[in-house]
């Protein structure tokens, strides 16, 4: 458990040994807010599948909130994550506090998403991903992993940091790995735990929106984003933030001419908190 900048570098550098130059051990980072549930542990394990070493950061970003309440009302779990961490043999932990890792606080220099970290995400929170692409590209700065590794829950953030791969020459691999569900098929995180039965029941709707939006890609983007919105009609308890189809090179919204690959985003605040998901499908 590392908890300082200057202790990070010292073990990374043990690590990979200045009398080792043609054969360092690869390294992986996998980048967390802590709070550790079943879609970090597969995250874990790929990275593992990945690399010699494994990184794992559970810092609690507080450029990705919109006030001190909020980054202080996140959930951690500093215990169980470092059980958690332990049985899946991670190679380094690195937990620094806020004033350790940004010192200038939230008045720090940042990265910025552009326009496309303005959409979907980030018309909701705008300052959201470039909180994260900030925080991220420390984060590369200071590893150099050879390979980080994403749940694709959130493909947004995923397509924002390839950019910034691409953009700033970062020597990284970006590998993304399926999201993990609950048995009702919610994507697994921090907040399903905190719904009541009649909100997790609302909330299990959502993954069968975009399903529905799957079922109809053979007939356009229109008539998918119809069934999606079909499938959520009467559900009170759902309140839809967007609902967007995009093309994942791109992210943009699709026109209505588009053939192929495509990418169905959900957002939506159930019993006072918010969920995001998405599907791929294939349109015809």
């Amino acid at each position: 458990m590392i908890r300082t900048l200057d202790d990070l570098r010292t073990r990374l550098g043990e690590i990979r040994g200045a009398d080792r130059p043609t054969d360092r051990p690869r390294v992986a980072l996998v980048s967390t807010l802590g709070a550790l549930h079943d879609g970090h542990v597969d995250l874990i394990r790929e990275a593992r599948e990945r690399a010699d070493v494994v990184v794992v950061s559970t810092f609690v970003n507080p450029l990705r909130f919109r006030t001190a309440d909020e980054t202080a009302a996140y959930p951690r779990s500093p215990e169980a994550d470092a059980r958690v961490l332990d049985e899946l043999g991670v190679d380094v932990v690195f937990a620094p506090s806020a004033a350790e890792f940004l010192p200038a606080g939230t008045a720090t220099t940042r990265v910025s998403a552009g326009d496309v970290g303005l959409r979907y995400e980030g018309r909701v929170r705008p300052f959201y991903f470039d909180g994260v692409l900030t925080v991220e590209a420390k984060l590369f700065h200071l590893i150099a992993p050879d390979v980080v590794v994403y749940g694709e829950r959130d493909p947004q953030r995923i397509f924002l940091v390839r950019r910034m791969v691409r953009d700033l020459d970062f020597a990284v691999e970006v590998v993304s790995v399926p999201t993990v569900r609950t048995d009702d098929g919610l994507p697994i995180s921090s907040r399903v735990a905190l719904l009541d039965e009649a909100d997790r029941r609302a909330a299990a709707k959502l993954s069968r929106a975009l399903e529905a939006a799957a079922s109809n890609a053979d007939m356009g983007v229109d008539a998918c984003i119809a069934a999606a919105q079909s499938s959520l009609m009467g559900e009170q308890r759902i309140s839809l933030e967007y609902l967007s189809v995009v093309d994942p090179a791109t992210f943009l919204p699709v026109d209505e001419g588009h053939h192929g690959r495509a990418l169905a985003l959900i957002a939506a605040t159930v019993g006072g908190h918010r969920f995001i998901d998405n599907a791929e499908i294939s349109l015809r």
